[in-house]
């Protein structure tokens, strides 16, 4: 839930700071409520961990589950995956990096790297947290990179990220060396000017402190992240009562300690740094041609060709796991130069599946992609509608004529995006729409897990019992059904 707090600033997640609970949660979704976390399994998840003497609840009696959410808010937060829903149930989907962390779970070397390329996917405005929409960068790439400034000697004081970091709203090369100016022009200040500032606003920064200071420093040092150096208290900072309560305000220490990067991270930081800047764009979760779910899948699906190298995970992984990627950015056509590269990708994603043929054709008069079902031998067409834009519409008769050149049963047409009215071009038709990141979505999970028998069946039902319509939603909860965890 968002922080109500005197101004805007970065929400850091402050529920949980160990690292040993986050991976027995990550562990418990994935394999013990396997693709069901309704109330009744969060309440067995619970006794799950407090066998591991992981979880304790103030009320036995009742076993609130406010605990159990906050510990999957955490993995959303940290980058583990995310929350959608299919059939009204709320499942937890794992992203790249999130099924990358598992495989590896016993490897806590390899686990300090995937961790850190967590970090650098995370993104202000943040899908799972209640950061203002007025905060576009991504943080840990910005505190890595101060980190790595030699100007600052490779640390930055608690002070310097609690009273400046949580109020930069966007990055630039210009703003980036404004913020250095400010930093260095803080760093010898005497207490009582520092001690002035944090009890300027008070009900803020005793929020920028107790997140920073009490979870996220905590938990970044044991995760092997940074070195955490204690420092002496400058101040107790109160958060504010509540109303009509009678016990006293909660304070918390604001102390003069810093952190560095760890040395066996630090390269590794410096490499990624150097493929993915801190002033990058994030993906903008608001964007009006988009729905909102299609952009929570791409910010959750950073997966770094540079960290898997580092790991030495399989080439051959990371090269299959390119092509969903590709599907999903050839169709948007960027200035219209990849219609043709869209229509390859989606040729050899169909041929992922075991029992389909596909062959690209292409041509004004031709289908884009003649594909053959063996299994029931029968044939289908896809069609192919890379744009930069919204898809304005689908010429049903013309699709018709491709179609019974081929012999094919019913076309698919797969695109990025398109505008309502276009659904009413193949109603009654037999033409389904699927959305480009929905069909790469699918072909990821299966690379991933390595299911390598990907059975056109289940699409073939879904297809011949929805033609005439968008079945995106359809294809998207039948990868939940397979993938995901009920939460």
């Amino acid at each position: 839930m968002p922080v109500t707090v005197s101004r805007d600033k970065w929400i850091l997640y402050k529920h949980t700071c160990n690292y040993e609970m986050i991976k027995a949660v990550a562990l418990d979704v994935k394999n013990s409520c396997k693709t069901d976390v309704s109330d009744l399994e969060r309440h067995r998840m619970q006794e799950r961990l407090a066998a591991l003497d992981l979880y304790r609840t103030r009320n036995p009696k009742e076993r609130p589950l406010d605990s159990i959410n906050h510990r999957i808010n955490t993995l959303e937060f940290w980058m583990f995956g995310y929350e959608d829903k299919s059939n009204g149930d709320k499942r937890f989907i794992f992203s790249p990096l999130g099924n990358l962390f598992l495989k590896y779970i016993s490897d806590e070397q390899k686990l300090r790297k995937i961790f850190i390329a967590m970090m650098f996917a995370m993104q202000f405005q943040h899908p799972a947290n209640g950061t203002s929409s007025e905060f576009q960068l991504y943080p840990f790439r910005l505190i890595f990179q101060l980190l790595t400034d030699k100007r600052l000697d490779g640390k930055l004081y608690n002070y310097e990220e609690e009273l400046i970091l949580p109020f930069i709203k966007t990055v630039t090369p210009e703003s980036y060396e404004q913020i250095v100016t400010q930093i260095l022009s803080i760093r010898n200040l005497p207490d009582i000017e520092l001690v002035n500032k944090l009890k300027s606003d008070e009900h803020t920064y005793v929020n920028t402190v107790y997140e920073w200071e009490y979870y996220t420093q905590t938990l970044l040092s044991q995760v092997g992240i940074i070195n955490k150096i204690e420092g002496d208290t400058l101040c107790k900072l109160y958060h504010p009562s509540k109303s009509g309560s009678k016990s006293l305000p909660t304070g918390r220490k604001a102390t003069k300690g810093y952190v560095t990067i760890s040395l066996n991270c630090l390269s590794f930081i410096k490499e990624m740094l150097a493929e993915y800047t801190c002033f990058a764009t994030p993906v903008q979760l608001k964007d009006p041609e988009r729905l909102t779910i299609d952009c929570i899948k791409e910010v959750y699906s950073f997966y770094p060709q540079l960290l898997l190298k580092e790991i030495g995970e399989s080439d051959d992984l990371s090269k299959l796991l390119e092509l969903p990627k590709l599907i999903e950015k050839y169709s948007n056509n960027p200035e219209n130069e990849t219609a043709y590269l869209f229509e390859d990708v989606l040729t050899e994603g169909f041929n992922m599946f075991y029992n389909v043929e596909a062959v690209k054709r292409g041509g004004a008069a031709h289908t884009d992609i003649e594909c053959l079902y063996i299994t029931k031998k029968k044939k289908f067409a896809v069609e192919s509608k890379s744009t930069a834009n919204k898809l304005l519409g689908i010429n049903a008769g013309r699709l018709r004529e491709q179609r019974e050149e081929i012999g094919g049963e019913y076309t698919i047409v797969i695109t990025s995006r398109y505008v309502p009215a276009t659904k009413r071009d193949i109603k009654g038709t037999p033409i389904v729409i699927i959305l480009a990141n929905t069909f790469a979505e699918y072909l990821y999970n299966h690379i991933f897990h390595e299911v390598r028998n990907i059975d056109y069946a289940d699409f073939d039902n879904i297809i011949v019992n929805n033609l005439g319509t968008d079945i995106s939603g359809l294809v998207s909860n039948m990868t939940l059904e397979k993938f995901a965890a009920n939460s």
